[in-house]
């Protein structure tokens, strides 16, 4: 890959060194080098290897995102079996969860399990709240990143 960004003669004759002697000034931009393609090869295949792990790093990341229940706007209030915050104390309503759920388990009880330390109601309750969430909202590009399809 050194041909490819030196500027020393010797480099630009052995590019052209497959094209006959006679045709290599008239045909030195239209036909590409046996070298020059195999040099384009090998950078196409190694971007190829850069953006994979990139994929990788973004389910991760995703997996990892956290959601507040409720947000930093609904501080102090209740989570109803609807998924709508209410007053402290409204009857049949959970507190909120004091600590944000990992994209990954979020995942998990939208599967069937129950969010790390909910009762079954309670679980259910905040994962209604967070199917409720809307752009803007904390954790809402958590929650459309794990229910986006790939």
């Amino acid at each position: 890959m050194l041909f490819l960004g030196a500027s020393f003669g010797y480099a630009r004759d052995m590019e052209n060194s497959d094209i006959p002697a006679g045709n290599a000034v008239e045909t030195e931009e239209t036909i590409p080098s046996r070298r020059r393609m195999l040099a384009l090869g090998a950078v196409g295949v190694s971007a190829a290897l850069t953006i994979r792990p990139a994929f990788a790093q973004t389910a991760v990341s995703v997996m990892n995102c956290q959601i507040p229940i409720p947000g930093a706007t609904g501080a102090g209030k209740y989570i109803d079996t609807a998924g709508k915050l209410v007053p402290p104390g409204t009857k049949g309503a959970f507190p909120g969860s004091p600590r944000p759920f990992t994209g990954e388990e979020v995942k998990r009880a939208f599967r069937g399990q129950t969010l790390p330390g909910t009762t079954y109601n309670q679980s259910q309750a905040y994962l209604q709240y967070i199917r409720r969430l809307q752009a803007g909202q904390s954790g809402f590009t958590c929650f459309a990143s794990i229910t986006t399809p790939r």
